[in-house]
């Protein structure tokens, strides 16, 4: 019930207020995140933890100008994979061998498929599968958060584009899909924050079929 009764006390602030967040729960939010499961296990994103405030400032002019991202102890930005390359699906099937300490056929003919596999698809349709997993992520590290006692705001509302230039992500074959800031609600100044939660009822939203 405690996990429950977190997200029920959560939402996306709409203002926050600057106060830092311990980095003993940023790192336990990320660590959330980290544990994640995704697609054969490839973890194909990365996230950027940003902390200097010079850097989002530039952002918040490209994310509607809005105020959490100035505003927030921490913005994590979710950057997905531009595509799938041989050399990253053998980099994450190499490290589960290392970390296991041996190598099964199993393992390595399913390695083999999705070499012959992704690296053909189009950049763009490797990205968006990309970013599936990195949302993934992205969801744990709210659920984290609100567990934490922490306020996170998911924005979609940002130009993808232009934070890619900011933060140099295509030099480095990523993608931004998505950002997290991090903090604390700013309740005199968010419009939100007294609102009744509104979610469907669960017989509208779950089928149970036996």
């Amino acid at each position: 019930m405690e996990l429950l009764d977190k997200l029920k006390w959560r939402y996306a602030a709409k203002a926050m207020n600057g106060k830092k967040v311990a980095e003993d729960k940023i790192e336990r939010i990320l660590e959330a995140a980290r544990l994640s499961p995704t697609s054969s296990g490839l973890q194909p994103f990365e996230i950027f933890v940003i902390k200097n405030q010079d850097l989002k400032e530039k952002i918040r002019p490209v994310a509607w100008n809005q105020s959490v991202i100035t505003d927030c102890s921490h913005l994590l930005v979710f950057a997905a994979w531009d595509t799938y390359t041989a050399e990253r699906i053998n980099h994450m099937f190499d490290l589960t061998n290392e970390i296991r300490g041996f190598e099964n056929e199993g393992w390595e003919n399913y390695r083999q498929m999705l070499l012959s596999s992704y690296p053909q698809k189009d950049a763009e349709e490797n990205f968006n599968h990309a970013a599936k997993q990195a949302y993934i992520a992205f969801a744990n590290a709210v659920t984290a958060a609100a567990f934490e006692g922490v306020d996170a705001t998911p924005l979609e509302g940002f130009d993808p584009a232009a934070v890619d230039k900011i933060l140099g992500l295509r030099e480095k074959g990523l993608r931004s899909a998505v950002l997290l800031p991090i903090g604390y609600r700013k309740e005199d100044a968010d419009w939100l924050v007294n609102l009744v939660k509104v979610r469907k009822p669960m017989e509208e939203l779950v089928t149970v079929i036996d």
